[in-house]
């Protein structure tokens, strides 16, 4: 039996191409060229059907869209201070 499967592929900051196929969660790979990309998320795929047993995909592909955010620095080594309490909670206060 033949599927399709999307594919998202990212380079990262080391120049590797990432796969991850949204309908089979954890299901990722990376590889140095495209070529070696597609070969090794065709295995993955298969492997995470052989794990995971049949899927139903529901989900629909209709874009990619990059989205802008304002990310907060992080805090400044002298401004934060890190408590702990029996809990095991980490608390950060400023």
């Amino acid at each position: 039996m033949t599927r399709q499967f999307d594919v998202v592929v990212e380079k990262d900051s080391d120049g590797y191409f990432v796969a991850s196929v949204p309908a089979l969660p954890g299901c990722h790979t990376q590889a140095k060229s495209l070529d070696d990309l597609m070969e090794r998320v065709r295995e993955a795929i298969a492997l995470c059907l052989e794990v995971q047993g049949d899927v139903q995909d529901d989900l629909d592909f209709v874009g990619v869209q990059r989205v802008t955010v304002n990310a907060r620095p992080p805090f400044p080594p002298s401004a934060a201070r890190i408590s702990f309490r029996h809990s095991d909670v980490v608390v950060l206060r400023r």
